[in-house]
């Protein structure tokens, strides 16, 4: 059996990995940037760059459009946009990478929250003809939500305003403004030209007034080594395993992945809703009993006692467990097409839990340009930011969005055809951290 030590320093190399996402208003290069970014670095295979240059040639351009290292939909190459949330993995010697490419249309913006709600660092472009836009101001905003730690702030097109520095220093200080007044902890501010690789990969000669790092160097060095087995420990039921053969006639085990902090043989926990209680007996991982288990391992544990335990329900230490509630108050960013109203019925999945619920009351709205609250609204309707209260059927044992990414989430989800109506986060947003921006960062590091 493999020693606790050992288990340790295999969950600490594992911190070599950064999760990010770029964000941006339409037509600001984001995808150009991610082509750079992978050429570059020496991440793109042969015959991948050979179906661009092919795919460019094809346009009538005599350069390869790097873009489409990215955009792989039909729609997203004829139309020259992003529409979806483009995945893509990528190694240098110093640290791996998740990129999660998404759309700068308005209508998109619900993948933009698909893409940034599991990452570490936003990429948030803009160009530097326009500077800081609207759509800029949403996506920081959602960075700021959905608590992503890092903020990059990458002012494209330097090429086309001749490279001047006052023009990024203004739109660098107008963001850093919005974002503190969000709650954002760090923004990292970065002149750059995705076309002309200025800044990317390699420093830029044409920018010797910036001293600060290119794009890839601040990806490799950014902290990311979040200790999530520090954290509340959680434990969403996926499956009920109950094979009742010959070989195993007794054995009830209780299947799914470790959301957060770090579980062990003989510690008391307690189930949830149900708030009935029982010892860890064993720990299955692939196969093999261990001692110990922590985020984000897939294991099944097995109790001491033979209680009830279904599918939806939340293991937890007896000694830290959270209060569960049929009120939830949250805020949410509504990614459907249809509004979302007071009184509408609908389901909320939390975990591996879905209830049914009823939309009692929408508080108050978001409005982007000064970060006032629009009370009463009614409805939210697509790409809306607002606080909402909802009454669950079921009683459900919701974290603070603020403490676990993971157990402090949610989805509303219409009954009728299974769509998304809406992503949750339980508990204050990200307004309550704007009045106190004095706060530390340490409630932001997960």
């Amino acid at each position: 059996m493999t020693s606790t030590t050992e288990q340790l320093a295999a969950q600490l190399s594992a911190t070599t990995l950064l999760r990010f996402a770029t964000a941006g208003s339409v037509d600001d290069g984001k995808s150009t940037l991610v082509g750079r970014l992978l050429h570059d670095s020496k991440s793109v295979l042969a015959d991948q760059l050979e179906a661009v240059e092919a795919a460019s040639r094809g346009r009538g351009q005599e350069t390869p459009d790097l873009a489409l290292l990215t955009d792989g939909l039909r729609a997203e190459r004829e139309q020259g946009i992003t529409i979806d949330v483009a995945y893509r993995y990528f190694a240098t010697p110093r640290r791996r990478f998740i990129l999660a490419d998404t759309p700068g249309h308005v209508q998109y913006t619900r993948n933009m929250v698909t893409g940034a709600s599991t990452a570490e660092l936003t990429v948030v472009l803009v160009d530097a003809r326009n500077g800081v836009v609207e759509q800029t101001r949403r996506h920081a905003a959602i960075a700021a939500l959905l608590r992503v730690p890092h903020v990059v702030l990458a002012v494209n097109k330097m090429d086309l305003v001749d490279y001047a520095e006052p023009v990024f220093a203004a739109i660098a200080e107008e963001f850093t403004a919005y974002a503190t007044e969000l709650g954002v902890p760090e923004v990292t501010a970065i002149p750059i030209s995705a076309l002309a690789g200025d800044n990317v990969v390699e420093p830029s000669a044409r920018m010797d007034w910036y001293g600060g790092p290119t794009v890839l160097e601040h990806l490799e060095t950014v902290p990311a080594s979040h200790d999530l087995t520090g954290c509340h420990a959680r434990f969403p039921v996926q499956y009920v395993i109950r094979p009742q053969t010959a070989e195993h006639p007794d054995y009830r085990g209780y299947a799914g992945q470790i959301a957060a902090g770090t579980f062990r043989v003989g510690e008391q926990v307690t189930v949830l809703p149900s708030g009935r209680t029982s010892t860890v007996a064993g720990i299955d991982l692939l196969g093999e009993p261990v001692d110990v288990a922590w985020t984000p391992q897939s294991v099944t544990l097995l109790l001491a006692d033979d209680i009830d335990v279904s599918r939806g329900d939340i293991v937890v230490p007896s000694g830290d467990a959270p209060a569960t509630t049929q009120d939830v108050e949250a805020t949410v960013c509504h990614v459907a097409d249809e509004p979302l109203t007071v009184g509408q019925r609908v389901l909320l999945k939390h975990t591996t839990r879905t209830v049914k619920a009823i939309v009692k009351a929408i508080p108050s709205r978001l409005t982007l340009d000064d970060l006032s609250q629009h009370p009463e609204p009614g409805r939210l309707v697509a790409n809306d930011i607002g606080r909402v209260t909802v009454r669950t059927a079921e009683p459900l044992a919701l974290d603070s969005y603020a403490d676990s990414r993971r157990t402090g989430s949610f989805l509303l989800i219409d009954p009728a055809d299974g769509t998304t109506l809406a992503a949750g986060m339980a508990g204050d947003s990200f307004a309550a951290v704007a009045e106190a921006p004095a706060a530390d960062d340490e409630g932001w590091d997960f």
